[in-house]
This record gives C-alpha cells, sequence and structure tokens, in this order.
C-alpha cells in the first residue's frame, strides 16, 4: 500500500512537471538567454576613463537624477558630462571633486571598478572543505567545492559536493532563500520540492527557488553523490 501511495505521488509529481515548449514539427522550442556566455567585454572597459565613466553615471541613476541637474549641480557642461560618462575623456581632480560633492560619494568611489580585483578558486579532486549544513546530522557530507563572498555580481553562489552513504538518512525539510541547481553524479533519490516528488538518477538535474521546503525524499540507491549549487542574494545571510 505505502508503495503504491509513493508511486502515485510520483506520478502527481511528474504530470505537474512541465515538459519543454516543442515547435508543430516536434523539436523543442529553446528560449533565448538574455546575455551571451561566450561574449567579450569591450578592452576599453579596462581603461581608467571608462571605468570613472561608468561609476558616474550609475551614482548619477542611483540618485535618479538627469545628466542636465547634474550640470546644474557641478557647473560643468552637457557636453563634458557626455563625453565624461562615456569614457571619451580623462576629468581633471577638480571635476572629480566637484562630482563628488554633488553626487554625495567620495573621490575614490570614481576608480572602484577600475581597481575591483575579480576572484577565482581553484580546487584540486579531493581538496573541497568539508563543512557542517544542517542536513550533517543526518549523515550527508558536504564537501565546498569554493566560495567568493564580496564580488562584482552582487550574487554569492556555494557550489557543495553532497554525499550520502548507508549510514545516511533522508532530511526532507530544507528551506533557504535563493535558488538551488541539483545535479546527479551517483546513486538514486527522490528529492522533494515543496508537494513534488522528482525521481533522480544520474545524469538528472533539478533546479528550483529553495524558499519552498525541499530535500531527499527517499534514499533509492546508496552510495548517492550529486552536486548542489546555491544562489542568493550577497546582502542576504544565505
Amino acid at each position: 500500500m505505502a508503495k503504491r501511495s509513493s508511486e502515485s505521488k510520483l506520478g502527481i509529481a511528474a504530470a505537474k512537471a512541465k515538459p519543454l515548449p516543442k515547435a508543430a514539427d516536434g523539436r523543442t522550442i529553446r528560449t533565448p538567454l538574455t546575455q551571451n556566455p561566450h561574449a567579450i567585454r569591450d578592452t576599453r572597459e579596462k581603461v581608467l576613463e571608462v571605468a570613472i565613466g561608468r561609476e558616474v553615471r550609475a551614482f548619477r541613476k542611483k540618485l535618479g537624477i538627469t545628466v542636465a541637474d547634474l550640470a546644474v549641480a557641478t557647473d560643468i557642461s552637457l557636453g563634458m558630462l557626455s563625453k565624461i560618462e562615456n569614457g571619451i575623456t580623462s576629468p581633471s581632480l577638480t571635476t572629480l571633486q566637484a562630482l563628488s560633492r554633488a553626487l554625495g560619494v567620495p573621490v575614490t568611489a570614481f576608480f572602484r571598478r577600475f581597481e575591483e580585483e575579480r576572484s577565482a578558486v581553484f580546487v584540486k579532486a579531493g581538496e573541497g572543505l568539508d563543512v557542517e549544513r544542517r542536513g550533517t546530522r543526518a549523515g550527508h557530507q558536504y564537501n565546498l567545492l569554493g566560495h567568493i563572498g564580496s564580488n562584482t555580481s552582487g550574487v554569492v553562489v556555494e557550489p557543495y559536493l553532497i554525499t550520502l552513504t548507508e549510514d545516511s538518512d533522508v532530511f526532507p525539510t530544507f528551506q533557504h532563500e535563493g535558488m538551488e541547481f541539483l545535479y546527479m553524479l551517483e546513486g538514486e533519490v527522490v528529492y522533494r520540492h515543496g508537494s513534488n516528488l522528482y525521481p533522480m538518477k544520474p545524469g538528472d538535474s533539478l533546479f528550483f527557488d529553495a524558499d519552498a521546503p525541499h530535500g531527499p525524499e527517499q534514499l533509492t540507491q546508496l552510495p548517492m553523490r550529486y552536486l548542489s549549487i546555491i544562489c542568493y542574494p550577497q546582502n542576504s545571510a544565505g
């Protein structure tokens, strides 16, 4: 009877799962990405003038004022401000001081993006950091594969390699801010997200809003390993 109930739930989850849309000829319709992952930024972004211009524009827009408003506040011409924001000209120290007063930021704020380092974390096989999370008490082993705190994207990403063995137990009540992506590497599991159950085998993936209760519901085949990539806003506790 319990098995029939489980199969029924799996059937409901499969019915609720939204398949990719199909064209009339049966081909999958792919939604175009809004960002090209292979694009390379203009090398001019590395130029100091361009970095300053981007910051001036960003601070101005944050205050909700126009270029004309800024021109009046700084006594700098519209043409000169346009050149500064577009990185065409190199502003003098006097001009930067006028902009800093009008925008309410220190002069050094204009150089932030130019001087900011972009970080990378390389972890060799087997050298990830073992950490404790809520599932540790259920015998789940969490291996953190890298972590970058403050960054230019405004998003924190935590990639984990999670291992469950014969000593592990289910723990279906994770719930936290952000999004999560799972990718099965070894073993089989029935994974819960909200009221839905997803049978997962090696090669299967699940991407979901982590604010709903989620976690392994049935450990079908052990040992089990899967990647869990969690992302959340940088100003959040995670």
